[in-house]
């Protein structure tokens, strides 16, 4: 294969990556399950998925969410000391609502997970971590007995990696999680403000977001330049072309069938997305339409 068919592998199975873990999310049965923990809404999101870093602190999970709101990120960890409970019990619940989840509404991703699992978990621990903190952290977790499960979570690590990934390729770029919010927003042609919005930017964080990128002409009068476009578009690219290792390594024909797989009970899982979230969540899933 070309470096190119490698890249467009690489973009061809994210999608179907990000949905595997994202739905979870918004799932009612995980957010029953964290609220009754103490951590209301999107919270039990962010603990959930900090839970790996959390030891470190919120100032490493904070780093690490890239646009996440601090403040968010800071009374989660407040939550989990003032309700008595723990990040590990967060986790716990999470994968409960996982496994109920992917039998109730997406059954057909059950056997590509636990089928591949064993596979993908060599992938994930054949990858570097240099610089990967966030799914480097995700490796102290003890990994699931489960075969679904298990390959559900090696299935995150990956998605992890290529986050971390694409924030060290916006961090490269001088952006800031908000800045770099404001202009997937506009890359992504949604209304004005709903991504960073959604991701607990107040109006003022966003109107000083407006500003540092226009003082860098990467925007104009609240709209991104053809400038800032490029480059929102270009670590887009960057990030697909530095995440092909793990596909590589899984091997062309295994990441192929994979891909066929996930995709069918994806689609399931993102209409799931649209019901308990909405048709803007989870933009990494959606298909972009070509810019007019």
């Amino acid at each position: 294969m070309t470096d190119d068919d490698w890249v467009g592998l690489s973009r061809r199975i994210a999608r179907s990556v990000q949905t595997t873990i994202g739905w979870i999310f918004w799932d009612p049965g995980a957010v029953a399950r964290t609220e009754a923990l103490g951590l209301p809404g999107p919270l039990g999101y962010i603990a959930a998925r900090g839970a790996p870093l959390a030891p470190a602190g919120p100032d490493a999970v904070i780093a690490s969410f890239g646009s996440i709101s601090p403040a968010a990120i800071r009374w989660a960890f407040d939550l989990v000391a003032e309700k008595g409970t723990t990040f590990e019990d967060v986790w716990a619940a999470r994968d409960e609502a996982v496994g109920e989840g992917l039998a109730a509404h997406a059954p057909e991703i059950r056997a590509p997970l636990a089928d591949t699992g064993p596979a993908l978990w060599d992938v994930v621990d054949a990858l570097p971590t240099v610089g990967r903190v966030l799914m480097a952290a995700h490796l102290r977790m003890p990994r699931p007995e489960d075969p679904v499960l298990s390959g559900w979570h090696a299935i995150n690590c990956i998605r992890e990696w290529r986050g971390d990934t694409h924030w060290a390729l916006v961090a490269a770029a001088g952006l800031s999680g908000q800045e770099a919010s404001v202009l997937h927003n506009a890359w992504l042609d949604y209304e004005d403000g709903w991504l960073p919005t959604s991701r607990g930017s107040t109006p003022d964080d966003i109107a000083a977001a407006w500003a540092s990128l226009a003082a860098r002409g990467l925007a104009n009068d609240g709209r991104a330049t053809e400038a800032g476009l490029a480059l929102r578009q270009e670590i887009e690219d960057d990030t697909d072309r530095l995440t092909v290792l793990p596909w590589q390594l899984l091997g062309r024909a295994e990441t192929v069938a994979l891909a066929e797989a996930l995709e069918p009970p994806c689609e399931a899982l993102l209409r799931r997305v649209d019901v308990t979230a909405g048709p803007n969540y989870q933009p990494a899933s959606r298909i972009r339409p070509p810019r007019p």
